[in-house]
C-alpha cells in the first residue's frame, strides 16, 4: 500500500479489492482492519476525492495539498456559508465530538452540527466536513456496519489517527522535498508514466512535478530512468527501464490473463495524457444500469463487470465487449475463483 502512496478509494467495497490486488494474501478482512485500526486512513486528498493513505504519509501528502484543496473550494465555501469564523467553530466542534477515540458516522456528525446551529444536511454540511479534513481535523475511523451489514465511514480525530506531523501547508525546502517524494513513489509504482499523468493525478502543476523529478534524483539517485515513446516522455524504475526489450523471445503460446478491477482503480485513474494505451475509455459511466466497473484482457479493456451479494454468495455480473474464447472463459472463470477467495465466500459469474 505505501509504494502507491495514494489508492482512490470512492467506492469502499471495490476499494479493498484494488489495495489487495497488489498486496499478496491479502483478503477483505485484513484491508478492513488495516482500515479499522488506522494502518490505511481513507480521506479527501490529492484531486480531491476519497483516496486510502497510509497513516506515516498522510500528514506530509495533506501539507503537500491542503493549500491547493482550500483554494479549489473557495466558490463553494462561499455558496455555503464555510468561511473562516464558521469553519473553525465547526473545526472545533467536530474534534470535540470525536475526540478520545469517540468515533461518529457522517449521520451522527450531522445530528451535532445541527445541534449547534450549524449545516447538519445538504451541501453546507458536507464542505464543513472537507474543510476539518482538509484541515487536519477528521480523518477515517474505523468502520461499522449498517443494519444491512454494508461498511459505513466515520470519522475520527486526525492527530489520533495519522502518525505523521500535519502544521499547515508546507513551503520552502520541506515543500521540495515532499514534491520529491511523490513524484518518486509516484513513478516507481505506476511508471512508464509521464509528468502530464502525475500532474492529472496528484493535482499539481507540471512544473512542480518537474520539480519533484529533480529533487527525486538527488533523494535516490538512479532509481527513475526516462525512455521516449511516440515523441512523449516516461518515466519509471531504471531496473524496469533496462528490461525492456530484454524478454526473451518464445513460440509458446502465453495464456490470456483476465483481471477485475474497480472503474476507479489506479492503472485507470493513475494516468491521463497515457490512458489511451488501455485500449477504451473509462472511467466508464453506463447507460441502463449496466456495470461500470472494468475488465481487462492481457492489460487492454475488454469488458465490464460488477458483483451483488445474494443467499451468503457472490454473483459476479461481467459483459464482455466480444464473446470470450475457450482459453479466455477459462481465464474470468480463474479471476472469479480469485475474487471469491479474497472475499471468503462462494462466486459465480452470472451474465457474460
Amino acid at each position: 500500500m505505501r509504494n502507491l502512496l495514494a489508492v482512490q478509494a470512492q467506492e469502499f467495497p471495490y476499494a479493498r479489492w484494488t489495495v489487495a490486488q497488489r498486496t499478496p494474501a491479502s483478503t477483505a478482512a485484513i484491508v478492513e482492519q488495516d482500515v479499522a485500526d488506522g494502518t490505511i486512513l481513507r480521506t479527501h486528498i490529492l484531486r480531491p476525492t476519497w483516496h486510502f493513505v497510509h497513516r506515516d504519509d498522510l500528514g506530509w501528502l495533506m501539507g503537500l495539498s491542503s493549500d491547493r484543496l482550500d483554494r479549489g473550494n473557495q466558490g463553494m465555501y462561499r455558496r455555503t456559508g464555510v468561511d473562516e469564523e464558521t469553519a473553525a467553530r465547526s473545526g472545533r466542534i467536530l474534534a470535540a465530538a470525536v475526540a478520545g477515540g469517540a468515533h461518529k458516522t457522517r449521520e451522527e456528525l450531522a445530528d451535532v452540527l445541527g445541534q449547534a446551529g450549524l449545516p447538519g444536511k445538504g451541501l453546507g454540511f458536507v464542505y464543513h466536513l472537507m474543510h476539518a479534513e482538509i484541515s487536519g481535523i477528521l480523518v477515517s475511523g474505523a468502520p461499522v456496519r449498517s443494519a444491512g451489514g454494508a461498511l459505513k465511514q466515520t470519522y475520527a480525530l486526525f492527530e489520533e489517527r495519522a502518525t505523521g506531523r500535519f502544521a499547515g501547508p508546507l513551503t520552502g525546502t520541506e515543500r521540495e522535498q515532499a514534491l520529491g517524494q511523490l513524484a518518486l513513489r509516484y513513478f516507481s509504482s505506476r511508471g512508464p508514466a509521464t509528468v502530464k499523468d502525475c500532474s492529472a493525478w496528484s493535482g499539481l502543476t507540471m512544473k512542480d512535478v518537474k520539480l519533484g523529478l529533480h529533487v527525486a534524483s538527488d533523494l535516490a539517485p538512479g532509481a527513475l530512468a526516462a525512455v521516449s515513446a511516440d515523441d512523449v516522455d516516461f518515466y519509471l524504475p531504471s531496473a524496469h527501464a533496462e528490461a525492456l526489450g530484454a524478454l526473451p523471445g518464445t513460440n509458446e503460446p502465453i495464456p490470456p490473463r483476465i483481471d477485475l478491477i474497480q472503474c476507479y482503480d489506479e492503472y485507470v485513474m493513475g494516468y491521463s495524457q497515457s490512458r489511451h494505451y488501455l485500449g477504451g475509455t473509462a472511467p466508464y459511466f453506463p447507460e441502463d444500469n449496466g456495470p461500470m466497473h472494468v475488465v481487462l484482457l492481457d492489460g487492454r479493456l475488454a469488458g465490464w463487470w460488477r458483483h451483488s451479494f445474494t443467499g451468503g454468495a457472490c454473483e459476479l455480473d461481467v459483459r464482455m465487449n466480444t464473446p470470450a474464447t475457450k482459453e479466455e472463459q477459462a481465464a474470468l472463470e480463474a479471476e472469479a475463483a480469485r475474487y471469491g477467495t479474497f472475499l471468503g465466500m462462494e462466486t459465480k459469474l452470472v451474465r457474460q
